[in-house]
């Protein structure tokens, strides 16, 4: 009981301190053609987009130079920033026969529909969006986005069930308190696209369980980088300034989950469900085991990744987690995957994949914020 506490402790405090870092390089500027962000000194720790050691501020009456603590910040909002009440995961796959480079422009403009919705100077924690785009690596070449990486998402089949790939080209990830607020910028981006240019879009919208649990029960995120610093490090490619995203939707067997033993799933986890502590005597096929280098207890993590998976569904359909996950390179996922699957060299499946079933899924590249200004 005492490390849910401290877990749900920390938690708000990062919630708050991101918070406060996030509302600070909100607010935008246009200098020489370039986004230009605001950069205060939060914390001992300096946060912004510049060009040099000298920012401007953008005011309707005048613009003023302000001198600031210089250190770029060249990421999407969407990367590092905490969950929210609420999530949108819209997934869309374009038309080949659609103007790509103006549906990458509509979707590269995000943050301008965001402030529409609601302008930066009123927005507050209950209705503020963080919001992002990303593309799929076929979408991001036709558009003339530079491939850093390859990231491709390969179909792979295991014992246990399939990780099917299922492609995609834009994808807006977005989170607020205010569901309504998603549901517009949602309305807005398809809105805006060109008429006819959309193949299929899906448009899932996650949301909190129980403080933070998944619909089976056990906390999500244990393992998340804590700070804003660590998160960075994690998720942002250190040349380009972007980040590798994985999506994939999740359907659990919530019969089965209900009446399997707490025992029974603790072991296929890896964690006790109730603090989410790591078991010290698991399986090798436990989904810890798969994810680390071992069953051994605090075994050590190769690659990490930053989560930002919601539940999402209806208990009267069908229901599970949304995963989304931020990472430098796509290797971080790889290498889980390939475990997950059995692919890795002692070939073992990984447990969780007893109560849930995977439907979809694919790579994107969330491209840094002066990669995306020229899609502009």
């Amino acid at each position: 009981m005492q490390s849910m506490l401290r877990f749900r402790a920390a938690l708000r405090l990062g919630r708050n301190l991101t918070r406060v870092r996030q509302q600070a390089i909100r607010t935008q500027a246009s200098v020489s053609g370039q986004g230009v962000r605001r950069l205060p000194v939060l914390f001992g720790t300096a946060i912004g987009l510049c060009a040099g050691g000298l920012l401007y501020e953008y005011n309707r009456r005048k613009c003023a130079n302000i001198t600031y603590a210089a250190a770029a910040v060249n990421h999407q909002n969407s990367v590092i920033t905490l969950t929210k009440e609420h999530a949108l995961y819209l997934w869309i796959h374009v038309k080949g026969s659609a103007d790509a480079k103006t549906c990458a422009k509509v979707a590269a403009n995000v943050q301008k529909y965001v402030d529409c919705i609601i302008p930066p100077k009123e927005a507050d924690e209950n209705d503020e969006v963080w919001a992002g785009v990303a593309f799929g690596p076929s979408f991001y070449a036709k558009v003339g986005g530079t491939i850093h990486e390859n990231y491709t998402y390969p179909h792979r089949s295991g014992k246990n069930g399939d990780l099917p790939s299922t492609g995609g080209d834009i994808f807006i990830h977005a989170k607020s308190n205010s569901k309504g607020n998603l549901f517009q910028l949602a309305h807005t981006v398809l809105k805006n696209l060109p008429e006819g240019s959309v193949d299929k879009v899906e448009e899932i919208y996650g949301f909190v369980y129980r403080g933070g649990r998944d619909l089976s029960g056990f906390i999500d995120g244990t393992e998340n980088p804590a700070d804003d610093e660590s998160r960075e490090e994690v998720a942002v490619n250190k040349q380009s300034g972007g980040s590798y995203l994985i999506t994939q939707r999740w359907v659990h067997n919530l019969d089965l989950i209900n009446k399997t033993k707490a025992g029974t799933m603790e072991n296929w986890v890896g964690r006790s469900i109730d603090d989410s502590t790591e078991l010290r005597r698991k399986s090798i096929t436990s989904h810890v085991a798969r994810m680390t280098s071992g069953s051994q207890f605090g075994a050590s993590k190769p690659f990490q990744i930053v989560r930002q998976s919601q539940p999402y569904g209806l208990s009267s359909k069908e229901s599970g987690l949304f995963f989304i996950a931020y990472a430098a390179s796509p290797n971080n996922f790889e290498y889980m995957l390939r475990r997950m699957t059995g692919e890795d060299k002692d070939l073992l499946p990984d447990d969780i994949m007893q109560f849930t079933t995977c439907l979809a899924g694919t790579y994107w590249y969330a491209p840094s914020l002066s990669e995306l200004a020229k899609l502009k």
